[in-house]
């Protein structure tokens, strides 16, 4: 195991544990494929960044924190739902991404380089992702109340428009930072199948959350255990399709242990 490697896979371990707890929230809100949507926002900075010489996680934060801000002030402009918002900005991002990534480097952007993170990268995304864990920590229980019933969250003078806004740059931090690792595969798979896994498993929110970053870990660290095995052959690449696999495995088994 070289050090790269190990790199890699403690930054991976802190995103994974952290997008499992934020998506635990965003399944709840029934919001899932916001994740899977949201984490290609991030490709225009990607490019960006890559012609530029800039560091690639930068790029990709700076272009999800414009994403996150314009989702936000069209949601305050018209009664369209978050999907559809999500939805727009997707396609100019995905669009305009495309144009600008050089094309050796699109297959880096979409499922992450495992030897592309330095020491510095992984002490960002450790410090990052303890810092999301906090603050979703802090704001999970306006959220789920927000979650049951909008019109009851603002009568106990939750405002929604704001925490809507935080969960989003949370979302943010936790794709800008995986996706060095994993690209936007990895981290949208992160976001949506851990958090779907421990909804079969769980029988409160509290499980739920906590079960949701376990299953997040876990599946990183299964995954960097396969390409370390088998996977080394099929290029620095493949490890978020592996990571992404590992997590559908615990959703299978989930199933079987719903069904009893």
């Amino acid at each position: 195991m070289n050090t790269s490697f190990f790199i890699s896979l403690i930054t991976a371990v802190f995103i994974g544990g952290s997008a499992g707890y934020v998506g635990s929230l965003m399944t709840t809100k029934k919001m899932s494929l916001v994740g899977d949507v949201l984490s290609h926002i991030a490709l225009p900075g990607v490019g960006i960044g890559l012609l530029f010489g800039l560091n690639m996680s930068l790029g990709a934060l700076i272009s999800l924190i414009l994403g996150v801000l314009l989702i936000w002030w069209l949601g305050l402009k018209t009664d369209l739902s978050m999907e559809s918002l999500v939805g727009v900005v997707f396609v100019l991002s995905v669009a305009g991404g495309f144009l600008i990534i050089p094309e050796e480097e699109l297959l880096h952007a979409l499922f992450g380089n495992i030897y592309a993170v330095s020491m510095m990268d992984a002490v960002v995304a450790v410090i990052a992702s303890i810092a999301v864990l906090i603050v979703a920590k802090m704001i999970y229980s306006k959220m789920m109340l927000a979650s049951v019933s909008e019109d009851l969250a603002l009568s106990s003078g939750v405002k929604t428009s704001k925490y809507n806004l935080i969960y989003l740059f949370l979302i943010a931090i936790v794709v800008a930072f995986g996706i060095k690792v994993g690209g936007t595969i990895f981290t949208s798979a992160m976001i949506i199948v851990p958090s779907a896994t421990a909804r079969n498993m769980s029988n409160n929110m509290r499980q739920y959350s906590i079960f949701s970053a376990v299953i997040g870990v876990v599946s990183v660290i299964i995954g960097f255990t396969v390409f370390l095995f088998l996977g080394a052959g099929l290029g620095s690449s493949a490890i978020g399709p592996i990571i992404a696999l590992a997590s559908i495995v615990f959703f299978a088994i989930s199933l079987l242990f719903r069904n009893r």
